[in-house]
């Protein structure tokens, strides 16, 4: 995501709606891609990735107050990119670690009858 906010700047002009539509794939791909053992984990570092993502592009007033003011702003104005990025994380995570347990009720049944 830092890399995309980059990117994002150097196009766009920072702008923030194209980093909030550009996030919701970045959070279906994170959700697909992740690995089994870590499902949970791509529900926590997508909010993360987020945030981080937001550092070059957030306005700033000048110094460290002003960066860190200008990421909280960015954060709060933008939360609806961010929650509707996460829900989206969470089902497909949900609906994988589903079927996984289906799968291995399924492969238990098999094996004791």
């Amino acid at each position: 995501m830092f890399a995309l906010a980059c990117l994002i700047q150097l196009l766009f002009g920072a702008s923030l709606v194209v980093y909030g539509v550009l996030f919701l794939p970045v959070c279906v791909l994170t959700a697909v891609w992740v690995r089994r053992a870590d499902l949970v984990t791509a529900v926590v570092a997508v909010p993360i990735a987020f945030a981080v993502g937001l550092l070059p592009i957030a306005d700033s007033g000048g110094g460290f107050g002003g960066r860190v003011m200008g990421l909280v702003t960015a954060l709060a104005m933008h939360a609806g990119w961010l929650y509707g990025g996460t829900l989206l994380a969470g089902v497909i995570v949900t609906v994988r670690k589903a079927r996984m347990m289906s799968r291995k009720a399924a492969q238990r049944r098999r094996t004791t009858t």
